[in-house]
């Protein structure tokens, strides 16, 4: 049995994957028949870069993949492919009814994709904008705070002379 799955790569807390094309019964890391990708999922968002036609090919042979794989390449839109194509084999359907079906997944899942990326990008000014907010807050608080104590620093030595005066004047 073929199956479509992971191997380790990259260092200690640092993985990253190559997307293989293996015997079941060969190890993870071990001997494989074709590298269609690589996944890293340390960065945000995870990246994902797959050989799309050569994953079709290997999923209409007969290749199972594993469930993290079947996850990318339903992201990818891959098994939709798949699904589309075996109804084109069956008759259900023909290829531009297929195609065009595919076509207008993609263009909404590019529309999803991109929606999210314009959400993050805003929350991360949000966050910036409030971080410089509260830190310029700080920073007028101490200014107000220097400034007071300044103030109470010169006001204090002329009261205690001016007191001290009028007490020796009475004094004298």
């Amino acid at each position: 049995m073929v199956k479509i799955r992971l191997a380790r790569r990259g260092r200690k807390k640092l993985a990253m994957f190559d997307v293989v094309v293996a015997d079941a019964r060969a190890p993870r890391d071990g001997r494989f028949i074709e590298k269609i990708g690589t996944y890293n999922p340390s960065t945000t968002p995870a990246t994902i870069e797959l050989k799309d036609d050569r994953a079709f090919d290997w999923l209409m042979k007969g290749a199972q993949p594993s469930d993290t794989v079947k996850a990318m390449l339903s992201y990818r839109g891959i098994l939709l492919k798949k699904h589309l194509q075996i109804g084109v084999i069956k008759g259900a359907l023909t290829q531009e009814q297929a195609d065009s079906k595919l076509a207008d997944w993609v263009k909404g899942k590019e529309a999803k994709i991109e929606e999210r990326r314009n959400k993050l990008s805003q929350s991360k000014q949000a966050q910036a904008k409030a971080r410089k907010e509260a830190e310029s807050k700080v920073k007028e608080a101490r200014a107000e705070a220097i400034r007071k104590k300044a103030e109470a620093a010169t006001a204090q030595p002329a009261p205690a002379e001016n007191e001290t005066a009028p007490a020796e004047g009475a004094e004298g």
